[in-house]
């Protein structure tokens, strides 16, 4: 059974968060409404989402893969 983790923005260096919120943004699929935004605009309102705690940074430790996920989808997966 997959363990998942959250992991705090602060364990994160700047430079590393940076980029997973780049990849993240740049993800095909991604969708962020009618007028086409900057990847500095993209990145910028995920680092809000992150802050407000409207998003966690998620980490599964079988995968070894990490996501965003809402803090509603990310609470049964942490026993929240």
């Amino acid at each position: 059974m997959p363990q998942y983790l959250r992991i705090p923005r602060e364990r994160l260096p700047a430079e590393t968060l940076r980029g997973m919120l780049e990849e993240y943004a740049s993800r095909d699929g991604t969708d962020y409404g009618l007028r086409e935004r900057s990847l500095d605009e993209k990145v910028a309102s995920l680092s809000a989402q992150i802050d407000s705690g409207h998003l966690y940074i998620v980490f599964e430790t079988e995968s070894e893969d990490w996501d965003l996920v809402p803090q509603e989808q990310a609470a049964p997966l942490l026993d929240e």
